[in-house]
C-alpha cells in the first residue's frame, strides 16, 4: 500500500460509479484515520488495473468510502463519460459536482481572491467542459432541457445557472455551426461557465439581498461583466494552450449587450457583439426563465418561447434566435396568455417571481396598456 504526501487532496466517489469495463486510469485510496485533522490516505488499488464487480463488492464490505486524488479528477471524469455503463444523468451529475467544486473555490468569500486560484480552477473548469462536449454529443435543446431538469439544484443561484448556461452554449453553438471544431465548443462552454465571473467583486450583501435590489445595487450588479474582463485579462491569467482567453473574455464581457445597442456595459450592438457572446445571451435568458429553482415555478416552454420571441432583434440576435426556436419542441397554441417580461428583467438576478406582464388585447382606451402579473418585489439573491 502507498501512503500519500500530507498536502495531496482527495475527493470521494460512489461505489456504483466505478467503471469495470476497462483498466482504471486513476488510483483508489481509503482514509485510514478516523480523525479529520489527521487524515491519512492509503492507496489500495493502483491505476492501470481493472476492477470487477466482485472486487467492488469486496471493497464495499471493507471500506465505507473510497477516494481519488484531486489531481486525477479529470481521469476519473473522463473514464465515466466515455463508458456505456452509466446513463447520461449520472454522468452529468458527476460533471456538475466537479464544476460546483471549481466554481466554489473561485467564488469563495472566505479567502482572498488571487490569480493563482483563478488559474488553477479555470483549468479544472476546462476539463469539466471538455467532458461536457463529449457527453452532450448531438444533444438538441429539448434533450438538454430534459437532462438539466433531472439534475439537483443548490442554494447559490450563480453556480447552477452557470453550469446550465455552459451546457446550453455548447448545444446552441453546435446547432448554429454543425461542423464547429472542438476548440470552439470548449471555448464557448467555458465562457458560459465563467460568464458571471465578475460577481466575485460584487459585495455579498448585494448578491444575497433577500428583498430585491435598489437602483444603486442594480447599477453595481451591472458592473460584473467589466469586473470579469478585468479579472481574466488584467491579471495575465495563464490558461491551457487549447483555449482562446480573448474569446472567453469577450463572452464574459459582452453577454449582457443587446442586439439593439441598449445593453451593458458598453452599449455594443449587432455585429459588434462577439457571436459566442450572442449565443451566451440566449442560453443565459432561456435558463433563467425555464429552469426550476427552490423559490420559483418553472415557466411552461410555450410561454417561455413566446416571451423570448418578443426580444428577437431587441436583446437577441434574430437569426440565431430563429434557429434556436426551431430546435425547441413546443406548440404555439399552448400559450394561455400573451405575456412579456418587464424591462426590469435581467437574467443575472435569480427572480423570486419573474416580472411578467400580460399584454392585453388592443381596444379603445386600453391601447398599448400592460397589466403587471408578477410581484413588484420580485428579485431575490441567494
Amino acid at each position: 500500500m502507498l501512503t500519500t504526501p500530507a498536502l495531496r487532496s482527495f475527493f470521494s466517489i460512489r461505489y456504483d460509479l466505478i467503471a469495470t469495463e476497462d483498466a482504471l486510469p486513476y488510483d483508489l485510496f481509503v482514509n485510514s484515520s478516523s480523525l479529520k485533522e489527521k487524515e491519512k490516505f492509503v492507496r489500495i488499488f493502483p491505476a492501470g488495473e481493472q476492477l470487477s464487480s466482485e472486487d467492488i463488492q469486496s471493497l464495499r464490505k471493507k471500506y465505507i468510502q473510497l477516494y481519488v486524488p484531486e489531481d486525477q479528477r479529470h481521469l476519473y471524469l473522463k473514464s465515466l463519460v466515455q463508458t456505456d455503463q452509466y446513463d447520461d444523468v449520472n454522468k452529468a451529475l458527476l460533471l456538475k459536482d466537479s464544476a460546483l467544486e471549481y466554481l466554489g473555490r473561485i467564488f469563495d468569500g472566505e479567502r482572498e481572491f488571487s490569480t493563482e486560484i483563478l488559474e488553477s480552477n479555470i483549468e479544472g473548469c476546462r476539463e469539466v467542459v471538455e467532458n461536457m462536449v463529449d457527453l452532450l454529443g448531438e444533444y438538441g435543446i429539448d434533450d438538454l432541457k430534459g437532462l438539466i431538469g433531472n439534475l439537483s439544484f443548490h442554494d447559490f443561484y450563480t453556480y447552477d445557472h452557470s453550469i446550465n448556461v455552459s451546457m446550453y452554449c455548447i448545444s446552441i453553438w453546435r446547432l448554429a455551426h454543425p461542423k464547429a471544431p472542438r476548440s470552439d465548443l470548449v471555448n464557448i462552454g467555458l465562457g458560459g461557465l465563467l460568464h458571471d465571473l465578475g460577481k466575485v467583486k460584487i459585495p455579498t450583501h448585494i448578491l444575497n439581498s433577500p428583498g430585491g435590489l435598489t437602483d444603486e445595487e442594480y447599477e453595481e450588479i451591472k458592473q460584473h461583466p467589466g469586473y470579469g474582463l478585468e479579472l481574466l485579462l488584467a491579471g495575465h491569467v495563464k490558461v491551457h494552450p487549447s483555449l482562446d482567453i480573448n474569446v472567453i473574455a469577450r463572452i464574459i464581457h459582452e453577454h449582457h449587450e443587446n442586439w439593439n445597442g441598449e445593453g451593458y456595459p458598453s452599449k455594443k450592438r449587432e455585429e459588434e457583439i462577439h457571436p459566442m457572446a450572442r449565443a451566451c445571451t440566449i442560453a443565459d435568458f432561456f435558463d433563467a426563465i425555464t429552469t426550476k429553482r427552490s423559490y420559483n415555478q418553472v415557466m411552461h416552454i410555450a410561454d417561455a418561447m413566446n416571451v423570448m420571441r418578443k426580444f428577437r432583434g431587441v436583446k437577441i440576435e434574430p437569426v440565431l434566435y430563429d434557429l434556436f426556436e426551431k430546435s425547441v419542441d413546443f406548440v404555439k397554441a399552448d400559450v394561455k396568455k400573451d405575456l412579456r417580461l418587464s424591462d426590469r428583467f435581467d437574467p443575472t438576478i435569480p427572480w423570486e417571481t419573474l416580472p411578467l406582464e400580460e399584454v392585453k388585447a388592443l381596444k379603445n382606451a386600453d391601447f398599448g396598456k400592460i397589466r403587471i402579473v408578477g410581484d413588484k418585489k420580485d428579485a431575490k439573491k441567494s
